[in-house]
């Protein structure tokens, strides 16, 4: 869970400002000629394909802070940044834009994810980073969202959600007319929204025009499509699964066998660049999966390294992080939620919990107290569907709360969320000496090594094999070739 009163830390690194006003028209780049800059939490350059709406730049302007916000904050790792920066500035050029500025921000979030915002603004995931195998591949992830942005489609979107079932059932009943202070009501209308079908296979067909003129290998659009449709449904657990980046870039057959087809009526059978080689060097050592520094789940035990606190849910709950919230959910019917608000200091906590935001809160239920040194106030409330425990507790300035969901009261669901709310305290040394971090590593096959051999390197993570094959686009009982370079997973 990203703690939304500690991102402007993380805006201080990692942010790219891409411009081509240093590179003229050149079609050969280095690193001495690519501007990249970390320009902080400044406002984006005043970018922007030419003929943008003045409008646009507000907008992108206004929104940026919100999505670095609500996607974890910025990534930073200089190799990759260069790398991305680099690819950004061929693409541009290709795109008949040299006067242009685009600001690419890598996320730090295991969402695999791309957008744009009107104004210029291009968004990729440190997910999409680890599931690419090369160049060409974030080449054409890059390509369609720049084709968004010069094809002025980023201005079209609406607010979509993209919850789980569980978090959408317990907001729907707990959070009443007010929902401004929830950060998933918040990140909600801050996600980028579906484009129309015209508009994707628009962009699709722009953005391998531009990736094929750059040089890049054009049908890595359609590669890539896939690789992320295995993903999905990894990351689902069926064989239709649909989520992240698929959710709003739909990697149907018959988009696929179009991207394919486009490539090849623009291309021909000649491959472009790819380079595996230099990619996989790039994102050696990318934190692959949820981030440590936005919290870890150990069994019932929910740990923020960053923030310094820990809790431990009731037994039976099986505990789900995301960017916004932590989920619990119990097969007898219960859920738990914990997030943070943002609540003034001088606002004392039972006030809080009577302002309104929760649906059907018994005021007369409302207490408050201290617990571990910390102020807390509790309350419950009641919808038609659901009962409700709610606790929020302050911590050096920032609020959590704990929402306690299920169909009636009872003593044990009483007892449970007690003993969650008084498990909440600051970590200790030994709590965080256990926290360990996935990282892409990169390995180089030997005379002799299997697709079987290497998979079995990450038999330490669930599912471990069977993610090794979707990261580098393999089957099982697909020839490895010996001195060629291959992603494995592993924990450090």
């Amino acid at each position: 869970m990203t703690v939304r009163g500690r991102i402007a830390k993380g805006l201080r690194n990692g942010m790219l400002a891409v411009s081509l006003l240093a590179l003229s028209a050149c079609t050969t780049f280095t690193s001495s000629n690519i501007a990249v800059s970390r320009t902080g939490d400044n406002p984006a350059p005043t970018v922007v394909p030419e003929g943008t709406d003045p409008e646009d730049v507000v907008i992108g302007r206004r929104e940026h802070p919100r999505i670095i916000a609500a996607y974890g904050g910025v990534y930073s790792d200089r190799q990759a940044e260069i790398m991305v920066a680099r690819i950004v500035g061929r693409l541009l050029a290709a795109a008949n834009q040299p006067n242009a500025q685009f600001q690419v921000t890598i996320l730090d979030s295991s969402e695999v994810n791309a957008f744009a915002l009107p104004g210029g603004y291009i968004y990729v995931t440190r997910g999409i980073l680890a599931l690419a195998s090369d160049t060409s591949e974030l080449a054409a992830v890059l390509a369609h969202e720049i084709a968004h942005v010069t094809l002025r489609h980023a201005r079209a979107r609406t607010d979509r959600t993209r919850t789980t079932a569980i978090v959408d059932r317990v907001i729907t009943g707990v959070f009443g007319g007010d929902i401004s202070t929830d950060a998933s009501a918040d990140r909600t209308r801050q996600s980028m929204a579906a484009f129309g079908q015209a508009q994707e296979l628009e962009a699709d067909q722009e953005g391998i025009k531009f990736a094929g003129k750059a040089g890049y290998d054009a049908q890595a659009a359609a590669r890539f499509l896939g690789v992320m449709s295995r993903f999905a449904s990894f990351s689902a657990g069926t064989e239709s699964g649909d989520e992240g980046f698929l959710s709003s870039h739909p990697s149907t057959p018959a988009r696929i066998q179009k991207a394919l087809d486009t490539a090849r009526t623009m291309f021909g059978q000649a491959a472009g660049e790819s380079d595996r080689d230099g990619y996989l060097e790039a994102i050696a050592g990318l934190t692959f999966g949820d981030s440590p520094a936005q919290g870890t789940i150990v069994g019932r035990q929910f740990l923020h390294p960053g923030s310094k606190f820990t809790f431990t849910v009731p037994q039976g709950y099986e505990l789900q992080n995301s960017q916004t919230a932590v989920v619990g959910v119990a097969g007898d019917g219960e859920a738990v939620r914990f997030d943070s608000a943002e609540v003034q200091v001088n606002v004392p906590l039972a006030d809080y919990l009577k302002s309104g935001w929760i649906a059907g809160l018994k005021a007369d239920s409302v207490t408050s107290g201290m617990i571990n040194g910390m102020e807390v106030a509790s309350g419950l409330a009641q919808t038609d569907q659901w009962f409700f425990r709610v606790s929020v507790v302050r911590l050096d300035g920032q609020v959590y709360r704990f929402i306690f969901a299920a169909k009636s009261d009872s003593p044990r669901f009483a007892q449970g969320a007690q003993e969650t709310l008084t498990s909440f305290r600051r970590t200790t040394p030994n709590d965080l000496a256990g926290i360990r971090r996935a990282v892409i590593r990169i390995v180089t096959a030997k005379p002799g090594d299997t697709a079987d051999g290497l998979a079995r390197q990450m038999s330490g993570l669930s599912r471990g094999s069977e993610l090794f094959y979707i990261i580098n686009d393999l089957y099982p009982g697909d020839p490895i070739r010996p001195g060629a370079t291959y992603k494995v997973v592993v924990l450090q």
